[in-house]
């Protein structure tokens, strides 16, 4: 499970990849020879996928911790996608909440009334809740209770849960200068994590090489396109990757990790560290390339 739970462009983006697709089959060939090597290293990387239902019972049970509920009012919320919406809410008035947010990667859970919660990761950096805000980035499904999240207007109150679990373990690829490749993979509202991550910073302006494999059906449904600038003067490099993209569309076709099968070029695997968040076949695939190029598994990091 990714704790992102259940994710208009310039296109003048610095891609340093080619945009040149290798035919279907091969891809594939290549994403299944290496894919063995994730069975082996199954039993030490496992992607639970638990069930939706209200109440801190489930909480307790999958994150042993008690949930502590408090409320907050809704800051701003807005179009993020077609399918996203971006929330934002106002913890000023609750100092755990605005300390408990210490690492890129934690999480909380959030309800309105008595609907069941939703697991939400935190989209916005640390420092952003020592000053009083959380942001999240919710998809929105009709009937569901995260539809109920994106339909709230602004002065609306939500109650939400204290931050939890242990986020991105940063300091597995720190000092920057003794891990010059850092790969970032997001799909979906996966990318709420990898957000924070990149604008809480891990000194990617001091690595060699820093790239994120983003992955969304087509543009209209990619979150964040106005930060993409933002996160490439931090010094990485975006690479966009679309399943059913439009016609007019010159970048990546595809999948995230069919997109890093072809284009990986990682020089010093020993010395290279990568931070997962997206579909379960994603990071499964992503996680059995790393492996097989020599990535140690201690840093092929999630944010669970």
């Amino acid at each position: 499970m990714c704790v992102c739970v259940s994710l208009s462009l310039s296109l003048s983006l610095s891609l340093s990849l080619s945009r040149n697709l290798l035919p279907p089959t091969q891809i594939q060939n290549s994403v299944s020879r290496h894919r063995s090597c994730f069975t082996q290293a199954q039993k030490k990387f496992s992607f639970p996928s638990y069930p939706c239902r209200s109440g801190s019972a489930l909480a307790r049970a999958v994150w042993k911790q008690e949930v502590l509920w408090a409320e907050a009012p809704v800051a701003d919320i807005g179009r993020a996608s077609e399918q996203h919406f971006q929330l934002v809410l106002d913890v000023s008035g609750n100092r755990e909440l605005m300390d408990g947010h210490t690492r890129p990667g934690q999480f909380v859970q959030v309800k309105v009334g008595d609907n069941k919660p939703v697991f939400l990761a935190i989209a916005s950096p640390p420092n952003a809740a020592a000053k009083g805000s959380l942001e999240f980035l919710v998809k929105s499904v009709e009937g569901s209770a995260s539809g109920l999240l994106c339909s709230l207007g602004k002065g609306d109150r939500v109650e939400l849960s204290q931050v939890m679990g242990n986020g991105f373990n940063v300091e597995q690829v720190a000092p920057a200068e003794d891990f010059p490749t850092v790969l970032l993979f997001a799909t979906g509202s996966g990318i709420s994590p990898i957000r924070s991550l990149m604008e809480a910073g891990f000194d990617a302006h001091k690595r060699q090489d820093v790239r994120l494999y983003y992955g969304a059906r087509n543009l209209g449904r990619m979150a964040y396109q106005d930060k993409f600038k933002e996160w490439e003067a931090s010094g990485v490099v975006v690479v966009p990757v679309l399943s059913q993209p439009d016609d007019d569309w010159t970048g990546e076709q595809g999948y995230v990790q069919a997109a890093f099968a072809k284009t990986k070029g990682i020089i010093k695997a020993a010395q290279a560290g990568a931070f997962l968040c997206g579909h379960k076949e994603m990071a499964q695939d992503v996680t059995a390339l790393l492996l097989a190029d020599g990535v140690p598994k201690n840093r092929i990091l999630l944010n669970f």
